[in-house]
C-alpha cells in the first residue's frame, strides 16, 4: 500500500508542487488550504504524515501540530519561511520530526519525508534489528522503538531516536556533526548544523526530565559524546 501523505498549504502552487513530487515517488497525497481543514482531514483518515507549513492564516501549523499531539502520533514535516524558526519547529512542545525551509527542493523535501517514514513504519522487507543497546541506566529497543532510562520510558520522535542509537552503538567515540545526523539521515541530504543542534538539545531535555542531566556531553571544537547515563 502507498503512504498517505497530507499536504497543508495555503498557497495552491507550493501545494501542487508538493503533491506531484510525492505522488511521483509513488505515494498518494490530499491537499488542504488551512490548519481546520487538515484537523478534519485527519480526522476523518489518519495520514501516515503530514507536510505543514506554519504560516497558514487563521491558524497556523503549529497549532495544528499542538492539536494534533493530544490525539494523533502522525509524524509531521514542518514547512517554514524563516529558518530561524527551527527551535520552535523541532521544540519539545511541538514533536516536530522534521522541517524544510522555503524555498525548497522537492527532491530534497520527498527525501526527508522517505526518511521520517522509514523511521516511523520500517518497511516489511527490511530486516528487523533485534539488537539491544543499553550505556548506564539508559536502554533502547530499535525493533519495537523503545527507549527508557532507569526504567521510565522516552517519548522520542524517529530521528532523535536513531541518534541516541547512533551514540549507544559508539559509546566510547567522539561524533561531530555529520557523524550525529548521519545516523538519522540518508546522505544525500543536508542538515544544518542548527539542525544538530536542536536535537541534541530536545534529546537532552528530555532526559533531563527523567533525571538523567548528561546524556550527550559536548567536546567543544570537535563534536559530542555519550554521557555516563548513570
Amino acid at each position: 500500500m502507498p503512504h498517505h501523505i497530507l499536504v497543508a498549504d495555503d498557497d495552491p502552487h507550493i501545494r501542487e508542487v508538493i503533491c506531484f513530487a510525492l505522488e511521483k515517488a509513488g505515494m498518494k497525497t490530499t491537499g488542504v488550504a488551512d490548519g481546520a481543514a487538515a484537523l478534519q482531514a485527519i480526522g476523518r483518515r489518519a495520514p501516515d504524515l503530514v507536510v505543514l507549513d506554519i504560516g497558514m492564516p487563521e491558524m497556523d501549523g503549529l497549532e495544528v501540530c499542538r492539536r494534533l499531539l493530544h490525539t494523533s502520533d502522525v509524524p509531521v514535516l514542518f514547512l517554514s519561511a524563516r529558518d530561524e524558526e527551527i527551535d520552535r519547529i523541532l521544540g519539545l512542545e511541538m514533536g516536530g520530526d522534521d522541517y524544510v525551509t522555503k524555498p525548497f527542493s522537492p527532491r530534497e523535501l520527498v527525501a526527508r519525508v522517505n526518511v521520517i517514514l522509514r523511521r516511523a513504519r520500517p518497511a516489511a522487507a527490511e530486516p528487523v534489528d533485534n539488537r539491544q543497546f543499553s550505556h548506564g541506566k539508559l536502554a533502547l529497543a530499535p525493533a519495537s522503538h523503545a527507549a527508557s532510562f532507569d526504567g521510565k520510558a522516552l517519548a522520542l520522535t524517529g530521528i532523535e531516536f536513531s541518534i541516541l542509537k547512533g551514540f549507544l552503538a559508539r559509546p566510547a567515540h567522539v561524533l561531530d556533526r555529520d557523524a550525529v545526523m548521519a545516523s538519522a539521515y540518508a546522505a544525500n541530504i543536508h542538515v544544518a548544523g542548527r539542525t544538530v543542534d536542536s536535537h541534541i538539545r530536545n534529546i537532552r531535555a528530555k532526559l533531563a526530565a527523567v533525571g538523567c542531566p548528561d546524556v550527550v556531553e559536548t567536546v567543544h571544537g570537535v563534536g559530542f559524546r555519550l554521557g555516563r547515563c548513570g
